[in-house]
């Protein structure tokens, strides 16, 4: 929207996230994102139209398929990066930005009471996962893809017929199934100490499955 209609905010920001996770971990290329760059600073420009990536899981979008982060993120004007999730950290996330945008992104930080003093034990957990953990990550999607292969042999729904691009995993019951879907996560908890998340997509019908460096073929 252009800022003429007072029923409507003027739209300033095109946010995408990469890895997208209610798609189930699709892995948006750079094609893609360069192309929704071209169109907000080309055809939107005179809008101050701008591109962040969501990137929580962006080094999982970019070992998948074989490209730096930079190559991956060449389109947009800022990214956030988690490194918790597939990265291993115990907690932390990076916004990269021009010298500008995270000035005022550190103002608004302040603003909201946010801001540590002691971050380096933060800072240096975040590095030792940079550093450690990237290649590794192909390790999570070859398991991903592992669990989607067995679960469509054993019968159960898989959306983009199974295809699996990173870490994520969504899958339904059987259609014949005598189980409901609120009678599996305990099931699972229960008899082989599984925990697994439900309630997703329209109707809740679906089940997500994440792998990570706390999962091995064990």
């Amino acid at each position: 929207h252009v800022d003429d209609d007072d029923h409507y905010a003027k739209s300033t920001l095109i946010c995408l996230e990469n890895t997208h996770n209610m798609l189930g971990g699709v892995a948006l290329s750079s094609d893609y994102i360069d192309a929704v760059g071209r169109l907000a600073h080309e055809e939107w420009k005179e809008h101050g139209m701008k591109v962040h990536i969501d990137g929580a899981r962006i080094f999982n979008a970019a070992v998948s398929q074989n490209v730096s982060p930079s190559t991956l993120c060449a389109g947009a004007d800022s990214v956030s990066i988690c490194l918790s999730k597939g990265l291993g950290a115990p907690m932390g996330s990076i916004l990269v930005g021009d010298t500008e945008f995270i000035r005022l992104a550190r103002r608004a930080r302040k603003r909201l009471g946010g801001g540590m003093r002691q971050a380096g034990v933060m800072a240096a957990m975040g590095m030792h996962a940079l550093l450690n953990h990237v290649e590794r990550l192909n390790e999570d999607h070859a398991r991903a893809q592992r669990l989607a292969r067995d679960l469509g042999e054993a019968g159960f729904w898989l959306p983009r017929d199974g295809k699996v691009d990173t870490n994520v995993v969504f899958f339904g019951l059987p259609e014949d199934c005598t189980l409901t879907k609120e009678e599996l996560p305990p099931l699972l908890l229960q008899q082989y100490r599984v925990k697994i998340a439900g309630g997703y997509s329209s109707g809740g019908k679906l089940f997500r499955l994440v792998t990570h460096m706390d999962v091995d073929d064990g």
